[in-house]
């Protein structure tokens, strides 16, 4: 009878081993592709009809090539008149604009045209296996009669892959297999400027980057994935805990038999 009660235990606690196992890999699986694809996230507030400044967040998905060239593009049904880009140490950044079909009046001047690409290509810096970079945007006036923008990216690796992010999202339906970067679109402010005055970009001396909006500093390309992380780690704990709660039911079992 000991002898099989301690069998059952082992089996028992094999099971919880190989469950735990299997819940772990799947976690660690989801938590790299369900993040794995470019994406675009705005520092504070992007508010319609203000300004706002956002990290265009680009991974590498590659074990073997690393990122060399990206490319993002800006919906002309849309426009925006100010698109920036922040210097980023390491990359070359084109904007490219576009005619317009009708033209934009802002601050009592006629636009006649908008940005349509920012395209970043190596000048020294790659995106390597293992690690993402950040290009900030300084975005502006966003429009009034849309609640997001999709931004469709291109991107480009030093062995000549060239991975499309433009598949726009469905309501319903799965996430696409390369959806495109999607910029959401809080509600007008009083001021109508999104919460945010137009930001400026500085250098300090150690070749960071601050900008300055709203009448506060902040690092433009400061990580944002630390949530993501956080949460990661904490079903991994979960899980830890519980093999281990599994081998200490085990053990006790072995010292009653």
């Amino acid at each position: 009878m000991t002898v099989s009660r301690l069998t059952a235990g082992r089996v028992s606690a094999a099971r919880v081993a190989l469950a735990g196992g299997i819940a772990l890999s799947s976690v660690v699986l989801l938590s790299g592709t369900a993040f794995a694809h470019v994406s675009v996230q705005p520092q504070g507030e992007a508010a319609k009809g203000g300004y706002a400044t956002v990290n265009v967040k680009v991974p590498n998905e590659r074990d073997n090539a690393s990122t060399v060239k990206l490319e993002v593009n800006f919906p002309l049904d849309h426009p925006l008149a100010s698109v920036m880009p922040q210097p980023v140490p390491g990359w070359k950044a084109v904007v490219t604009k576009s005619k317009l079909a009708k033209p934009l009046e802002l601050h009592g001047k006629t636009i006649n045209e908008a940005v349509s690409k920012v395209t970043w290509t190596s000048a020294g810096s790659k995106i390597g296996p293992g690690e993402f970079q950040q290009f900030p945007l300084s975005l502006g006036r966003l429009p009034e009669d849309t609640d997001q923008l999709v931004l469709k990216a291109i991107q480009t690796y030093d062995n000549k892959e060239v991975v499309r992010w433009i598949e726009e999202a469905k309501e319903g339906a799965d996430e696409p297999q390369n959806p495109a970067p999607v910029l959401k679109l809080s509600a007008a402010s009083a001021d109508h400027h999104g919460g945010a005055a137009k930001p400026t970009a500085t250098t300090d001396a150690k070749g960071g980057h601050d900008d300055k909006a709203g009448g506060h500093e902040e690092t433009a390309s400061a990580p944002s994935s630390t949530d993501t992380t956080a949460r990661v780690l904490g079903v991994v704990g979960i899980l830890v805990g519980v093999a281990g709660v599994a081998f200490g039911i085990l053990a006790g079992r072995r010292r009653s038999a």
